[in-house]
């Protein structure tokens, strides 16, 4: 297949680009489009083949659910039953934006588009650019991150292309990401509010508007060996070519461990690299140091990593060590990321 690519481009053509996007879409075509939080991969989420097509592309796993992206907070009606009034009072506090809510699913949402799920996954993006394509695409489109299965997410078209060329009809190149890591996911199914995966709206943020609100237990330790009820939830996703380990304790001694894994690691003869903050780049020595940004800047550390995952692939880096980071706030959301891209593993000092 040849993958067409358009620049989105904020003229007068725009509009017209996004009517071809859409109508891709509508006859059952996929195209990946930038959103605020990552780049998409989008098939009609009311099209059981659609949603094949999308497992098919990114060789991800069936049972693993696809969210569904509105354009107008009246489709919620269209694709949800038993809509609590939390609901409405979250999309008031956050949409546009980086929340996805699960609800009862209604009859018009296949099962393929929900990994055989009777709840379905919405949210509504913060990007004009995806609002209309959106739109022009009939209303409902389900997307994951245009990544191959497993790999970092795309913040960046040029990794859009580098994972999705060949495998889906087109490419809407625009900006880069402004917020670097998926959406919140909460499920309001039933009387207790989860999340089920940690993003930029934090369980603070949540919590100001729902009361109470849960973590998935799972959501740090990687215990999660049943079906997924949201995106992310069980299979190792994120991960670089080469073998990354998250250190945490004390800064100094993190900063000595880190130090003396790349030693061994040279002597082995990897291509090393590390993953550190502002505030301790100029400790280490490797084949390559990533910084992430100031350690208490987690929009910045959220907004690079996934880049920074991609850059080492580039590299050929083998090795990788990575600081760790706060597990509150968005801080949760980070370590949720590095942890699955670490494949849980881990040095605690």
């Amino acid at each position: 297949m040849k993958t067409k690519i358009v620049e989105i481009k904020h003229d007068g053509e725009q509009n017209l680009v996004l009517k071809e996007a859409g109508e891709i879409i509508k006859a059952g075509g996929l195209v990946a489009f930038p959103t605020e939080t990552v780049y998409g991969l989008g098939g009609d989420a009311l099209n059981p083949e659609s949603a094949c097509k999308i497992y098919a592309a990114k060789g991800r796993p069936s049972d693993n659910p696809l969210i569904v992206h509105i354009s107008d907070l009246g489709q919620l009606n269209e694709l949800a039953e038993d809509i609590p009034e939390e609901a409405w009072r979250l999309a008031e506090a956050f949409w546009p934006g980086p929340l996805t809510m699960v609800l009862q699913k209604s009859e018009r949402v296949p099962k393929e588009t929900t990994g055989g799920l009777d709840t379905v996954a919405v949210r509504m993006p913060d990007h004009p650019a995806a609002l209309e394509f959106i739109r022009q695409a009939g209303g409902f489109v389900a997307a994951p991150s245009a990544n191959l299965s497993g790999r970092p997410s795309p913040t960046s078209f040029k990794y859009v292309i580098e994972d999705m060329s060949g495998r889906i009809e087109m490419i809407l190149a625009g900006e880069d990401s402004r917020i670097g890591l998926e959406s919140t996911i909460v499920d309001l199914t039933s009387d207790t509010y989860v999340i089920l995966r940690p993003g930029y709206i934090t369980r603070d943020m949540l919590e100001k508007v729902l009361g109470r609100v849960e973590t998935d237990p799972t959501l740090m330790d990687g215990s999660c060996t049943t079906a997924p009820r949201a995106p992310g939830m069980r299979y190792r996703h994120y991960a670089p070519k080469g073998e990354l380990t998250l250190v945490k304790g004390e800064e100094g001694a993190v900063a000595r461990r880190i130090a003396e894994e790349i030693r061994k690691a040279k002597a082995a003869g990897k291509k090393t690299g590390i993953i550190c903050t502002k505030e301790s780049f100029s400790h280490y020595q490797a084949d390559s140091i990533k910084c992430l940004g100031g350690r208490r800047d987690e929009e910045a550390i959220a907004h690079h990593l996934y880049r920074i995952l991609r850059e080492f692939d580039e590299e050929g880096v083998e090795i990788i060590l990575s600081e760790s980071f706060s597990e509150y706030g968005m801080g949760q959301a980070i370590m949720n990321r590095l942890l699955k891209a670490a494949g849980y593993r881990v040095i605690q000092l």
